[in-house]
This record gives C-alpha cells, structure tokens and sequence, in this order.
C-alpha cells in the first residue's frame, strides 16, 4: 500500500539561479522552438545552479544568494555549439573557470537539495528541447546541427533568483553583478 505524503511531506518549489542570454540570442532561440514546435523548460536561460529545494522562506533564500553572490564580477559566456543528449537538445556553453567557480559558490546556499547535475556534472548550457522523444532525436538533430546562433558569447551582468511551482517559472530577485567593491573609492559623504 502507497501512502499519500502530507500536507508537509509536499515537495515545495524549485529554485535556480540562472543568468538570461541577451535580447539576439533569447530571440533566435525561441523562433527556433516555434518553427520546430519543441520547448525547453520556461524561457531560455543558462542555469548557474540547477533546480533546488530548500526550507528557507523566499526572502531569506534572496539574502543567502544576496550574501554568497557579493562581489562576482559581470563575466562572459562562450556559446560552444549544439550538443544532443538523450531527450535534450541543447547549446553547450564553455566550462569557463570564473563559471565553475561562480557555480561552486553556489552550492553552498544552505541547506538545500543537490541536483544530478551540480557539482562535477555541471554543464552549462541553453536548452532547445527538452522532453524528445527517441524517434524523433534525429529529426531534430539534423535540423539543428548545422545552424549557427546569432551570437558566440554574451556578458552577464546580473543574475535571477526563480521559482518554479506548478509549471510556472517566476522571477524572485535580480542581482546585479557589479565586482569587488573598491577599497580607495570615495564614499559619498553623509
């Protein structure tokens, strides 16, 4: 016998930290799914850490990633090309070390769950179709394969915070990346 979970036994939203591609390349991408009537998961976006759960309030998840994102630089994101996986097909993006390192800094928003693909797993990339059926992976491979994105790489100069529940993917927090606070700076008198 299969018991049903309780009221708090219900699996709360999914968070990620995700950085939006620009205007060129969210375009592009989501004429592309229309033309081949495929999806990702909500818009397109890069996601810096995957899907997560935790038992934080969502204001108090927007400090920890306010505090664990103080002082990271805007960076630049190298577009590699397609690459298909089972039921996935998608644009790799390169594994650059200021990523990596930004991605493990994100892993420790605690507490929260870890997904399959965060920590040694992590790729990062923009996803064209998710959920491909196996007969039709070479269908869309061969249309896809071949064709370029408008754009090679692209800035990132702020990072959302989303919640997903129930299918829809909202935005909590934007937080600009602006670096390492100037130590000789002047500050503005009070």
């Amino acid at each position: 016998m299969t018991l049903l979970p309780t009221p708090t036994e219900v699996p709360g939203p999914l968070y990620s930290i995700v950085a939006w591609p620009p205007e060129t390349l969210d375009s592009w991408l989501r004429r592309l799914q229309e033309r081949l009537n495929v999806r990702g998961f909500g818009l397109p976006h890069l996601n810096v850490r995957a899907p997560f759960q935790t038992p934080l309030s969502s204001p108090e998840l927007v400090a920890v990633c306010r505090g664990v994102l103080r002082g990271q630089a805007a960076f630049d994101v190298q577009v590699r090309g397609w690459k298909q996986v089972p039921g996935v097909i998608f644009l790799e993006c390169e594994l650059a070390p200021e990523l990596r390192a930004l991605h493990d800094r994100t892993l420790t928003i605690e507490p929260s769950s870890r997904a399959r693909y965060d920590g040694p797993e992590y790729r990062p990339h923009l996803t064209l179709a998710l959920g491909v059926l196996p007969w039709a992976e070479p269908l869309l491979w061969e249309a896809v394969r071949d064709l370029t994105p408008p754009v090679t790489s692209f800035r990132v100069e702020a990072l959302s915070l989303t919640r997903e529940h129930r299918g829809e993917v909202q935005e909590l927090h934007t937080f600009p990346l602006t670096g390492p606070a100037d130590p000789t700076a002047e500050s503005a008198p009070s």
